[in-house]
């Protein structure tokens, strides 16, 4: 299986080797335990394709001799961008800049290779001279920095398509951009609010914690602040109104006598 047709461009290998020992005797097919496979394989995946784990392409799998050889087969294109990720951990040293499934494939290779003392080399063996390798032994560490989360305030808009809760109330809210975001809420909001809300187009402002590098939201920390009237139809009478105002109000102006008040020229 490891042997690419020199016609196959659509496909390339990615290769988990792993040595060390098991007990007294060296590392090999014979005695590597099915355990350790499944937590490679679990991992291959998330390197090779962290964000479509449901409608992934396939991926063939081949365990060899020469310590325990991790053979891996998928996709070209797949094999192309995991051979940019080696390369840039290579040169960055770390794995701050990956995505948390990315990352976290790696640590629990990190994790492995300290716990049993293995050293466990990474690379696409499909691309020749421009393959990058990783080595993770024990005595490297890439983990992830730990990230720093800051209170923040958040303004989400869109559709109500649930709310309540039997213990814990919660709104559901369809947005464009981010799907359907989940925001815990006050119960005595939900009871007391006279309107029915579902199905409303809506504002939402509300608190949490943000990645202060990245931004990114940890959205199982929302908590609901303020239920905002939303209209998201576009009114042309409305604005063609504020451009009339606009227009009426700079002809009633000297705009040079304008501009030295504002710098205090006046």
């Amino acid at each position: 299986m490891n042997n690419l047709s020199p016609n196959d461009t659509k496909h390339g290998l990615v290769e988990i080797k792993i040595t060390g020992q098991r007990g007294n005797m060296p590392l090999t097919p014979d005695n590597y335990d099915i355990r350790d496979i499944k937590d490679i394989l679990e991992n291959a995946e998330n390197l090779l394709y962290p964000d479509e784990r449901r409608n992934r392409p396939l991926i063939n799998y081949e365990i060899q001799k020469s310590s325990v050889k991790h053979i891996f087969r998928t996709k070209m294109q797949a094999v192309i961008a995991f051979n940019a990720i080696i390369n840039a951990i290579q040169h960055q040293n770390n794995i701050d800049f990956l995505n948390p499934t990315t990352a976290q494939a790696f640590q629990n290779i990190q994790e492995l290779a300290k716990k049993s003392d293995y050293e466990i080399n990474i690379k696409a063996i499909s691309l020749a001279a421009n393959s990058a390798e990783l080595k993770i032994n024990k005595d490297t560490s890439f983990y992830r920095t730990e990230p720093i989360w800051i209170d923040a305030e958040f303004y989400f808009y869109g559709k109500i398509t649930n709310a309540g809760g039997k213990d814990k109330a919660n709104i559901h809210l369809n947005t464009e951009d981010l799907g359907i975001i989940k925001i815990k809420t006050p119960i005595e909001f939900l009871t007391e609010y006279e309107e029915n809300i579902l199905y409303k187009d809506a504002g939402i402002r509300a608190i949490g914690k943000q990645q202060l590098e990245s931004g990114e939201i940890n959205f199982g920390s929302l908590e609901f602040k303020e239920l905002i009237d939303y209209n998201p139809a576009y009114d042309e009478e409305y604005l063609e109104s504020l451009r009339a105002k606009a227009k009426s109000w700079i002809t009633e102006i000297d705009p040079v006598a304008f501009m030295d008040e504002v710098r205090g020229r006046v």
